[in-house]
């Protein structure tokens, strides 16, 4: 499934391809991932041009003149830019054609991928992104909410962690790879979490989410990448999908947290 620096790298991507083209064609074999009316949806973009891509946590942001469409990848959402005489294969659920003869197109194996389209003034303001917590590596978090918020949860630190209301991006690889690297738990409670300890994974998230974005993301059995980019942060994992610990040499334990696979040492993680 594809985390934060995944979505960057996307959103990266596309940026070299996709900005100031104007859209003038959008079909759907599956209009239902767009939330909403697919008339409005279509009409609200087609004519117009995409002028920027952001990014907020898991979600990309195409920024329009008018308006923005928020995509969220979810389990294997991916998108290719493509020229429209290329075969579309039966997973291809949405293209959106430019006036370039090229096409922008979303591939979704399982149909979980969502669309939705948001004014300027209600982007942040109403959900999806109303509800997102800062990204996990936003240098500017402020420690005191994030601590504030944990001692609100009775739930693991790992299951805290993948609410995205909490802090935003972090997914199960690198949920696993923060709390090793912070050498905590993901059993211990959210509420356990002390000062100093939630500190350690503010910055432990910021460091991991940095290095996995500098080499594209990870990719693995449960996510592989589209237009023409292979991640290579699999190449530094800590523990997720690994069976030794790099720090100590223990075997890697590897169990159900909140019904998500998790890796960790039980050693060095406390």
């Amino acid at each position: 499934m594809p985390e934060l620096p995944e979505v960057e790298t996307v959103r990266r991507c596309l940026l070299k391809s996709v900005l100031d083209n104007k859209i003038v064609e959008i079909t759907s074999n599956y209009p239902e991932m767009v939330e909403g009316d697919f008339d409005d949806f279509k009409n609200n973009l087609i004519g117009h041009k995409i002028i920027n891509i952001d990014r907020k946590g898991k979600y990309l942001i195409f920024k329009l003149d008018n308006i923005n469409l928020i995509s969220h990848l979810r389990m294997e959402g991916k998108f290719f830019y493509q020229q429209k005489n290329e075969p579309v294969n039966k997973h291809i659920h949405m293209i959106i054609r430019f006036e370039n003869d090229y096409e922008l197109r979303y591939q979704d194996t399982r149909k979980f991928g969502r669309m939705v389209l948001k004014t300027n003034d209600a982007l942040f303001t109403t959900p999806p992104l109303s509800n997102l917590g800062a990204d996990a590596n936003d240098e500017t978090i402020d420690v005191n909410d994030f601590i504030n918020k944990l001692q609100k949860r009775k739930n693991t630190i790992k299951e805290a962690l993948l609410n995205q209301e909490i802090i935003s991006g972090l997914g199960n690889i690198y949920v696993d790879e923060v709390l090793a690297l912070s050498h905590i738990s993901p059993l211990r409670k959210a509420n356990s979490i002390d000062l100093e300890e939630a500190k350690l994974i503010l910055s432990s998230a910021k460091e991991i989410l940095d290095k996995a974005i500098i080499y594209k993301g990870t990719t693995i059995r449960t996510y592989t990448s589209s237009l023409g980019v292979k991640g290579e942060f699999q190449e530094f994992l800590l523990v997720h999908t690994k069976t030794i610990c790099p720090y100590c040499n223990a075997p890697i334990s590897k169990s159900k947290i909140g019904g998500r696979t998790s890796y960790y040492c039980t050693k060095c993680q406390r």
